[in-house]
């Protein structure tokens, strides 16, 4: 059965790292990452004559949203043409939402695809670390605030995920050292490739 992955959890726990890792050691995979829209979004900003802030809320009105749905429908139409669909993305609004992930599912069952969820755990003192670590522009406030921004910062597995019934399947990925990150690649690599 022809899958969709959307690897996911809060920043800086190792997502876009895993993310190739998997989709390079996986056969019949596409990969794609919602950061390949940013320059697009960018424009959507200077055309409205707004500075370029994704954490203001003209970005949530009129582009966040739009960015997942844009990304999740290119991998649909790509599983016309291959087997898996690897998508790396945050999906933070997403996989606490039960309608938006049903939303997701019909559009892959039209598609005789299988929607699975790998959601990397990781330790937040890991995150800090690397988060200080890839010295990144978009993580400049977190630092700088980092007791107040890690209160924000929810790292169990969404509810929506757990659900047995749900009609996806969730896999863990256990991130918070190179030991666990070498367990976890070897248990799951072939998961992915079974049923194919």
């Amino acid at each position: 059965m022809k899958k969709m992955i959307l690897v996911t959890s809060p920043p800086a726990c190792g997502k876009t790292y895993i993310s190739k890792t998997l989709a390079r050691n996986l056969k019949h995979v596409v990969y794609l990452d919602k950061d390949t829209l940013i320059p697009l979004s960018n424009r959507v900003f200077a055309a409205a004559g707004e500075e370029i802030n994704r954490s203001s809320e003209f970005f949530e009105k009129n582009i966040r949203d739009y960015e997942y749905e844009t990304i999740v429908d290119i991998g649909v139409e790509a599983l016309e043409y291959d087997d898996i669909v690897l998508i790396n993305a945050p999906f933070t609004k997403e996989v606490h939402d039960e309608e938006t992930l049903e939303r997701f599912r019909t559009k892959l069952r039209r598609k005789n695809a299988k929607l699975v969820i790998i959601w990397v755990v990781t330790d937040p003192r890991i995150c800090h670390e690397r988060m200080i670590a890839r010295n990144s522009d978009r993580d400049t406030w977190k630092l700088e605030h980092w007791d107040e921004y890690i209160q924000t910062v929810d790292f169990s597995i969404p509810e929506p995920l757990e659900r047995l019934d749900a009609g996806h399947d969730l896999i863990l990925f256990y991130n918070s050292s190179d030991e666990e990150f070498e367990q976890s690649m070897k248990t799951i690599l072939p998961r992915l490739e079974e049923e194919m």
